[in-house]
């Protein structure tokens, strides 16, 4: 893996049209020598999943601003049970409430970034995710 780039997909699930936030952390990882696969607006999650599996992905990047944040973290992570692939490291931001952060780590979230998180930070929290699940 140490000569392997970090595979990320940056995913925009459901009906929320607004990616610039995804667009600004594709772009950081992406600066950062990792690999974005950015799946673009209004996916499903049986779509993100596929998409993590078919390009190898390391892990999932959710950006969600439209308040289900819940109901997807729960579905991405019981499709990837489902297919074997829960190795894969999911992660997400956006204008998601404090108060849910615990229940979305409970569903197997590996971390939250609120709007503002400078993307140094995310970056960061990435590489050490990856290498902690390939050790």
């Amino acid at each position: 893996m140490a000569d392997r780039k970090i595979r990320v997909v940056v995913a925009k699930p459901g009906l929320d049209g607004h990616d610039r936030g995804a667009k600004v952390i594709a772009r950081a990882f992406r600066d950062a020598g990792m690999e974005v696969i950015y799946t673009g607006l209004r996916q499903t999650p049986e779509q993100i999943v596929e998409t993590a599996i078919q390009e190898d992905a390391d892990a999932i990047g959710l950006s969600i601003l439209s308040g289900a944040h819940e109901h997807y973290f729960k579905a991405i992570n019981d499709i990837l049970a489902d297919k074997n692939a829960s190795d894969i490291v999911v992660f997400g931001g956006g204008v998601i409430p404090d108060s849910d952060v615990p229940r979305l780590l409970e569903l197997g979230a590996g971390a939250i970034f609120g709007p503002g998180t400078p993307t140094n930070e995310c970056i960061e929290w990435l590489k050490e995710a990856v290498a902690g699940k390939n050790n």
